[in-house]
């Protein structure tokens, strides 16, 4: 049975990560009435499981603390790093306007941008990190869209189809999880925030044939299995460059899964050695980026590495994970048992023993080990085997040691559905479809392919927060609310 016309509004949402948030601010702000439909249980997405950090440009922070920056430099950088698939337009729309329409608009809710990070890529440091990470960040985002009116959430809801009458977007079916019952949600605009497809291995494949072989761990929300890029594309709307995923190397499985599909990313480590299954360490552990240490383990055989590390190294561990952390607090307990018990972990009181316990040739890991510790001891700038530099590092010496297991992470979606500056959605003819939006993940960020092929880091969510405002003010205008999103 369908209930009709359940919730009419001026402007229903789909997905409440921050893309999501940032449209129902935004349309709220243009006077226009909001509902937001999530279908998980939970709310907030991708956004509460990253680090939060955002790609900016000449901001305030950025002069407080000296770095000079422009957006042409951060321009170029971010075009050269895209490998020539980026969406320029796009980039420069997003770039131009992140200090005052992103940095500045997240400051006066209030998030406290407390640190700037220098990423691979980028010649000046622009990654910006809010306090508390993600999920402090998103916690400020709905915390203001509860205090500003937005009061239609339907969460554990699943929307399945969208509605179309005389080729334009007029709402949403959708399918309560708990009791399977069907409603027809009415708006005179819709946007789509429901994130990308990266927990769906399958789809991956689909679209990337040569990953069929490796092992890759789910690391994106679990709500990212692509149920809204089938929607999009089925009523007309244009996916592009889906073939453009951005991958991390440094995720070990999550040992509380049962099925051991969900990777869980481990940071904190800069000092860790890695080897290949022979043994051999085969990279400058220094640059671990999807666009230099991801390809790097891709063509090791098997398609995994260990990341080893002394008693002193492990301390540091942090698991970007919402189970291994209490906003910006480590759970201590909780990653001391991920180490102790996880299969994915091997410990022993000596290098050789190590090797033996994962499953390591002893004499290749040996002579690995004490060479990387040998240039150190000998004072060497950069080590001469991968380039790695090495002031400051620490040599593998404190019993006991651990043997981290790294597999491919699949973690964010660079294509997806096509959009204008507007985030219409457009059909394959290039066209708007009229009352559809789209924004975040969804479309690769923004638009289709903001980033192109590798992002700088903080290009993810920042564009997805970008583009939800966008998207949010355009579609309250498409409801006859306000003038649309008066950025740059």
């Amino acid at each position: 049975m369908v209930q009709q016309d359940s919730i009419v509004v001026d402007v229903i949402i789909v997905g409440s990560g921050g893309a999501g948030l940032a449209a129902a601010l935004d349309a709220m702000e243009q006077g226009a009435t909001v509902a937001v439909v999530e279908r998980e249980t939970e709310m907030g997405g991708a956004t509460v499981i990253s680090g939060g950090g955002c790609f900016f440009s000449a901001t305030p922070l950025q002069a407080e603390k000296g770095i000079q920056d422009t957006t042409e430099l951060a321009l170029a950088e971010w075009l050269r790093w895209g490998q020539g698939s980026a969406d320029e337009e796009w980039a420069r729309f997003y770039i131009e306007n992140t200090s005052e329409h992103l940095f500045q608009w997240l400051a006066d809710l209030g998030v406290h941008w407390d640190a700037i990070n220098h990423q691979e890529g980028n010649s000046v440091p622009r990654w910006h990190h809010p306090e508390g990470g993600g999920k402090q960040l998103w916690q400020v985002m709905y915390d203001a869209a509860v205090a500003r009116g937005v009061d239609h959430w339907l969460t554990n809801t699943a929307a399945t189809e969208l509605i179309v009458e005389k080729d334009k977007v007029t709402g949403l079916r959708v399918q309560r999880r708990d009791t399977s019952e069907i409603l027809e949600l009415r708006a005179r605009s819709v946007v789509m925030a429901t994130g990308g497809f990266m927990s769906n291995v399958d789809m991956i494949r689909s679209y990337r044939p040569d990953l069929h072989s490796a092992r890759l761990m789910e690391g994106s929300h679990v709500g990212a299995t692509g149920d809204g890029h089938k929607m999009v594309e089925g009523i007309g709307g244009t996916l592009t460059h889906m073939d453009h995923m951005w991958m991390y190397a440094y995720a070990t499985p999550d040992y509380r899964d049962p099925s051991e599909k969900r990777g869980l990313v481990v940071r904190g480590l800069p000092d860790y050695v890695w080897v290949n299954a022979q043994g051999r360490r085969f990279h400058n552990e220094t640059l671990s980026g999807g666009a230099s240490a991801t390809p790097a383990v891709l063509a090791q055989e098997p398609q995994y590495c260990w990341a080893i590390v002394d008693d002193s190294m492990r301390k540091g561990a942090d698991i970007s994970d919402p189970y291994y952390r209490d906003g910006g607090t480590k759970h201590l307990e909780r990653i001391e048992t991920l180490f102790r018990e996880s299969p994915f972990i091997k410990t022993a009181s000596s290098i050789e023993a190590l090797a033996e316990e994962a499953g390591l040739p002893v004499a290749e890991f040996q002579q690995a080990i004490q060479r990387y510790n040998s240039y150190i001891d000998e004072g060497l700038e950069t080590d001469p085997e991968f380039g790695r530099p090495l002031a400051g590092r620490k040599k593998i010496e404190e019993a006991p040691f651990f043997a981290i297991q790294f597999f491919p992470l699949s973690r964010k979606s660079f294509g997806g559905v096509k959009t204008d500056l507007q985030c219409r959605v457009l059909d394959g003819g290039g066209k708007p479809i009229p009352g559809l939006y789209a924004a975040g993940e969804l479309t690769g960020m923004a638009g289709g392919h903001i980033n192109g092929r590798a992002g700088l880091e903080g290009t993810m969510l920042g564009p997805a927060l970008f583009s939800g405002r966008v998207a949010g003010a355009w579609a309250a205008h498409g409801a006859n609310k306000g003038r649309g999103f008066a950025g740059k």
